[in-house]
């Protein structure tokens, strides 16, 4: 059972990360790492999942909420959505493989919604990002660099 806590709070934590919440998901993999009791592929496997979720749970936000934009409760100005979009115009797709990147990341994947990046395509970029950072972070806790 505290196994499973353990895996719950790891992807609850990384889901968090990756929405717009102050969150950091890091930390969490990095304690049950050090613990040296779980697998450290399912490790890697649960707070990939649970960040990619979150990331997904911003494209939707993007995807959807660029229909209220003209609303004075909308969080961004009109200003602001147009540079972000035009940035991503020019940088474009790729640039999602910058999602796991504080701060610059979140806002990134809300962008990409609003973009309409197709869901597979910003699955696989954003996947591969994060799971990449999980990846280099597991391998520095464990010493191989």
């Amino acid at each position: 059972m505290l196994s499973l806590s353990a895996y719950l709070g790891l992807f609850f934590a990384a889901f968090a990360a990756a929405t717009l919440l102050p969150a950091q998901s890091e930390a969490v993999l990095t304690a049950l790492l050090l613990t040296g009791d779980f697998p450290v592929a399912a490790l890697l496997l649960v707070a990939t999942l649970g960040n990619v979720l979150g990331s997904v749970v911003n494209w939707l936000l993007g995807r959807y909420l660029e229909h209220f934009r003209h609303k004075r409760w909308f969080p961004v100005s009109e200003a602001q959505l147009e540079k972000a979009q035009a940035s991503y115009r020019r940088f474009g797709r790729w640039s999602l493989l910058l999602s796991w990147v504080p701060i610059v990341g979140d806002p990134l994947t809300v962008i990409a919604g609003v973009m309409r990046e197709p869901f597979w395509r910003f699955v696989l970029l954003v996947t591969l990002a994060k799971g990449g950072r999980y990846v280099v972070l597991a391998a520095v806790v464990q010493g191989f660099f």
